[in-house]
């Protein structure tokens, strides 16, 4: 059953990956007759927000219950179901990198889900398939594997543009 379950987790995280990697559908072109849309009020430059540790959005490293690789950019997160969300870190610090981090960190060999590409999972608290959606856990993925340029970063614009490295992280649920 838990095999099951990571397997979900790991398509979550590849649907959430397409998702991030699906060019936006253009708008057609205006059609003889119609009229052209109002123009837009010009841009007044906004107040440069406060400095801050953490991007909006981003959780705490006591919200998740465990810490987040340094340097690790806060990408999104999802409602994974059940009251809970799993959120997503991009890095471009190599997966083996990664991974050892997390097992030095979690005293925690963790397991090899995938070869291929690699998807490695370490357990963070006890699953209880009554009240959870998920294992608590943190798994992290090679975006880099079989030529792969990268997990597309959600961001437009933003630097870096891709990430090798993406740790999903599913914290254990308030009960």
């Amino acid at each position: 059953m838990s095999r099951a379950l990571r397997l979900v987790g790991l398509l979550l995280l590849v649907a959430a990956a397409a998702r991030a990697q699906t060019p936006p559908v253009p708008k057609p072109f205006p059609q003889p007759g119609q009229q052209p849309p109002p123009a837009a009020p010009p841009l007044t430059p906004a107040k440069p927000a406060p400095p801050s540790q953490a991007p909006a959005g981003a959780p705490t490293e006591v919200a998740l219950g465990v810490a987040v690789f340094l340097g690790a950019e806060f990408l999104t997160s999802f409602d994974a179901g059940q009251g809970q969300r799993y959120y997503l870190f991009g890095t471009n610090v190599p997966f083996a990198d990664i991974v050892a981090w997390y097992k030095t960190l979690l005293k925690d060999k963790g397991e090899l889900v995938f070869d291929e590409p690699p998807v490695h999972q370490f357990d963070i608290g006890k699953f209880k398939e009554d009240v959870m959606a998920f294992p608590p856990s943190v798994t992290v993925k090679d975006y880099t594997w079989g030529g792969m340029e990268g997990y597309l970063n959600p961001k437009p614009g933003a630097k870096p543009a891709r990430f090798k490295t993406i740790i999903q992280i599913v914290p254990m649920p308030k009960i």
